[in-house]
């Protein structure tokens, strides 16, 4: 691609930030490959090593470097250090996915809200994107709920949507457009 795409830092609340994945973001990685269900939805490695997981961070960078997208680690503002990931994926017809996930030790301090109110802004605002989706398993309430409070409207139930592991799933369908910008 002769044009990559930047991935720019962006402030997410006073207590945290998106930007750009380091090498020395690997403890979050690690965190996330524990989890069991990270690695069934995201490109993070099952089976952790420090192979993987800088290589999961370069898979990052590839995605703006192609022009996929935007991989953003989610850090804690005050230390820098990563605690999640979000990314925002342009798709065709004026529409973009995002999804992220957060790391067992950073749950339920709003991380996954503030990312969400940070890249909506900047995914409509700034990059002009009408329409941003993203696609939540029901039993997850922790992230629609998050979801939710960023401002994103549910619209449905999609039966039998994703691959999850060995199995397909339902998913709820989220939105979120320019006018509901608050």
């Amino acid at each position: 691609m002769d044009n990559p795409l930047i991935v720019p830092e962006l402030s997410a609340s006073e207590r945290f930030l998106l930007r750009p994945w380091r090498l020395d973001d690997v403890a979050a990685v690690q965190e996330a490959s524990e989890d069991p269900y990270i690695p069934l939805i995201t490109t993070v490695p099952s089976s952790y090593s420090d192979a993987e997981g800088a290589a999961f961070i370069r898979r990052q960078w590839s995605r703006a470097v192609d022009g996929v997208g935007y991989s953003f680690a989610i850090a804690d503002a005050g230390d820098d250090q990563a605690v999640g990931q979000i990314g925002l994926w342009p798709g065709p017809r004026g529409r973009a996915s995002v999804g992220y996930w957060v790391a067992r030790s950073a749950r339920g301090q709003g991380v996954a809200c503030a990312a969400l109110r940070a890249v909506a802004s900047w995914g409509l605002e700034g990059l002009g994107i009408p329409r941003l989706e993203l696609h939540v398993e029901p039993w997850n309430a922790p992230s629609w709920k998050a979801a939710e409070r960023a401002g994103f409207v549910r619209e449905g139930l999609l039966r039998s949507w994703q691959d999850v592991g060995d199995e397909r799933r339902d998913m709820y369908v989220y939105s979120k457009l320019l006018g509901d910008l608050a």
